[in-house]
């Protein structure tokens, strides 16, 4: 948290659709905090029936026919995933979803960060070719692997191609891709993560099935609805916009864990050993998301996979409690990187660039995306963490903020300058490259020009986005426990923030670097507790009265639950 941050408020909402969803709702606030996200009356409630069908997804009949024949021959299936939460998620769905459709060999091969990097490379398709598929099928990557599944097409081994990154130029030689974001592709979510276009496909692989009478009494037709949340977790630990056919597909998944189903690694990875209070998609989010990617960033993520495709409830506890030990090795490590990185930014002469680029020698190959989104949360500036790689290249995770799409970016520093980026690939929030050490400083300097001619030559603002003032009265456990109850909330359908003045009770430092805070609305009202993550060293900077942005939320602690403001920023009045 950085103090002083700039606050914007959201424009008022059409009043007529403020009041078409308070007559449904009975919530006037909720009804403003709705509309103002674009909400229509028809978008109210999340029944399966509304989930879009894949039928417009481009490729997906091809997928289908080659899947089904292969399937139902009997043949050799290998899921080829990402080593990050989405790829785990999406993988396990691909294995436990094509097993279920009555696949009688199905495996699974996932890259390691360390040594063969992102995706199905060459280095990748050799392993793959090991294992003797008759038909590989990519999870979460793919679309930018031209030189790998070329040579698996040279060994006559068939491809499907399942991702949501944005394609290239070029595509890959495969026997089918789905991918809602090819060129000319009709599906109407844009924002699908690499688990939904894997869930997708296999809707639609039963749909084919089924037509051609593959499902009877001795193999009953599965109902793939018991899979969701494995993608409503790889959707909410993607960081994926949040648009209707998400919020649905997270929705649902939440909705059978907090019904008590759910795979057991999901359940094992939330700490849902007995019941408790209803899973939310922060919970995905800051609870099982961490501990997945861990597997994926520390060590290797094959140790995840397992875990969510387990079926014994005590097996998924022991790998989740190994999953959970590498998540805190993964806080000590990034603790470190962050008193580097922040002693780097303290030598960057004012005023900053409108990209920041860090890299040190020693810094953890893994860890280096969440130095990228520490940075851009502390200085408001898209940026790039790089660690080196056994090769003698460096490997950078980059991580953006509204208004500045990343891999756009990194396209035209390519483009502009040959050579300099070997290979890059992601999203508009978040993407990856690897370069030669070499080319750093060169980097640095084209990338925030990049940035700039983006923002049309103004820097970036990384602007809180508020629902305005909230009445002191309102401030209750009820208006809090209705929010919570709302969303799913997320990135593209944030949780509702306001900001009004607070005159400061108390304050102290929780945890070594969180401020634990004593509120009083100055319009009036009860002292209202509050945390302020990651904010102890504004301790000192800190007024009696202040400007305060923050959202209500549920305090659950030893069976207890409170009222407690989430604060994301402050500003001295």
């Amino acid at each position: 948290m950085k103090l002083g941050q700039a606050v914007r408020r959201r424009p008022a909402p059409p009043a007529e659709q403020v009041t078409q969803l308070e007559n449904r709702l009975g919530c006037p606030l909720l009804a403003r905090v709705y509309a103002a996200r674009g909400v229509v009356v028809d978008e109210l409630g999340y029944a399966t029936e509304r989930l879009l069908p894949p039928n417009t997804l481009l490729g997906i009949d091809a997928a289908t026919a080659l899947a089904a024949q292969v399937l139902t021959g009997g043949g050799r299936l290998l899921v080829v995933a990402d080593y990050d939460a989405d790829g785990a998620a999406g993988c396990a769905l691909a294995v436990r979803g094509l097993r279920a459709l009555g696949a009688t060999a199905v495996d699974y091969l996932v890259p390691s960060r360390f040594s063969t990097g992102y995706g199905l490379s060459v280095e990748v398709a050799e392993a793959t070719l090991a294992r003797r598929p008759d038909l590989v099928i990519t999870v979460d990557n793919g679309i930018a692997s031209l030189d790998g599944i070329e040579r698996l097409r040279a060994a006559n081994i068939p491809v499907i191609v399942t991702d949501h990154h944005l394609p290239g130029e070029q595509l890959p030689a495969a026997d089918a891709i789905v991918n809602p974001r090819l060129p000319g592709d009709a599906f109407p979510s844009k924002h699908l993560a690499g688990v939904g276009v894997v869930f997708y496909l296999l809707l639609a692989l039963r749909g084919r099935l089924r037509g051609a009478g593959w499902f009877g009494s001795e193999r009953p037709e599965p109902n793939l609805a018991r899979l969701l949340d494995l993608v409503a977790l790889g959707t909410v630990a993607d960081v994926v916009p949040l648009d209707y056919n998400n919020r649905l597909l997270v929705a649902q998944g939440l909705a059978r864990l907090n019904a008590g189903g759910g795979q057991p690694g999901v359940r094992a990875l939330l700490g849902l050993a007995a019941p408790g209070p209803l899973v939310t998609a922060g919970d995905l989010a800051f609870r099982a998301g961490p501990r997945l990617n861990a597997a994926g960033r520390m060590d290797d993520m094959s140790l995840g996979i397992e875990c969510l495709l387990t079926d014994d409830p005590s097996a998924a506890a022991d790998m989740a409690a190994q999953l959970d030990a590498l998540n805190q090795d993964r806080r000590a490590v990034e603790a470190q990187m962050q008193l580097q990185a922040t002693a780097q930014m303290a030598a960057l002469p004012e005023p900053l660039p409108a990209a920041l680029c860090l890299h040190d020698a020693d810094w953890h190959p893994g860890v280096v995306g969440i130095i990228a989104a520490r940075l851009r949360e502390r200085y408001g500036r898209p940026a790039v963490a790089f660690a080196p790689t056994d090769d003698g290249r460096w490997r950078g995770s980059a991580r953006s903020l509204p208004g500045v799409h990343i891999r756009d970016a990194l396209a035209a520093v390519a483009a502009r300058h040959p050579g300099l980026v070997e290979k890059f690939g992601g999203h508009a929030m978040a993407a990856g490259l690897t370069l030669p050490g070499e080319h750093l400083p060169a980097f640095a300097a084209t990338l925030a020009a990049a940035v700039l001619e983006q923002t049309g030559g103004v820097l970036p603002e990384d602007a809180l986005l508020s629902d305005g003032s909230l009445d002191p009265a309102l401030l209750t456990l009820a208006l809090a426990e209705r929010l919570h109850a709302a969303g799913p909330w997320g990135q593209g359908f944030a949780a509702p923030l306001f900001d009004d003045e607070f005159e400061l009770r108390d304050m102290r430092v929780v945890g070594g670097d969180h401020l634990r805070l004593l509120l009083v609305p100055l319009a009036g009202g009860q002292p209202v507790p509050a945390i302020a993550w990651r904010a102890a060293a504004l301790r000192d900077h800190l007024t009696p009265r202040l400007h305060v942005v923050y959202r209500p939320q549920v305090n659950a602690w030893r069976g207890e639950r409170q009222l407690q403001l989430l604060v994301e920023g402050l500003t001295p009045v």
